[in-house]
């Protein structure tokens, strides 16, 4: 299931410190690490999101500990069978959670750069994108999460993640709103 939090530009200083205050210490802690307040905001809103979402799929209402493997993929320790993936960007907060492996990613537009295009893009991916900001974000998001989906973190791979042949068991849905500015993606495993 997909839980999403809009309205980060209307999130206040004052309603962040009573958020933190919901947060378990260790999560608390890892907000306010962030030197800027729309970090410390997603970080804080992103757990608060994966609470809402655990008790309304699972009917969980304790705030679960985080386990990262070693690339920070993170996993439930009290609850190994459920999944789930965070993901923020300016303007949203995304959470998936779900019964196998998900990954999600959500990306603002209006970041392409022809530099990072062309170290992260494959030639094909490339001429697809030409100087297309939607295109590019549409294939930055869906490489993200299959990489998050796995577990994995952006790897040499980065040019070919999104080819067949890598791809054979899993799905990856896009959703994209260029009204609103941003571009989500979801990868699954194909059971």
């Amino acid at each position: 299931m997909l839980y999403l939090k809009h309205s980060l530009t209307t999130y206040t200083e004052a309603q962040l410190q009573r958020d933190l205050q919901r947060l378990p210490q260790w999560r608390r802690e890892k907000a306010l690490r962030y030197r800027h307040f729309s970090g410390q905001a997603q970080c804080t809103l992103s757990y608060l999101l994966l609470l809402e979402a655990l008790d309304k799929e699972y009917n969980i209402i304790s705030q679960p500990t985080f386990f990262e493997n070693e690339h920070g993929k993170p996993s439930l320790q009290e609850y190994p069978d459920i999944h789930f993936n965070l993901s923020h960007c300016r303007s949203i907060v995304a959470c998936a959670v779900d019964d196998a492996p998900v990954g999600i990613d959500v990306e603002d537009m209006g970041r392409y750069s022809e530099r990072v295009a062309r170290y992260c893009m494959n030639d094909d991916e490339m001429s697809q994108i030409g100087s297309s900001d939607l295109i590019f974000t549409r294939l930055w998001t869906q490489k993200e999460a299959v990489f998050k989906l796995q577990g994995t973190g952006i790897r040499d791979n980065i040019k070919g993640i999104l080819l067949p042949e890598n791809l054979s068991n899993i799905r990856i849905t896009t959703e994209e709103y260029p009204t609103e500015g941003y571009v989500l993606s979801i990868a699954r495993y194909i059971q």
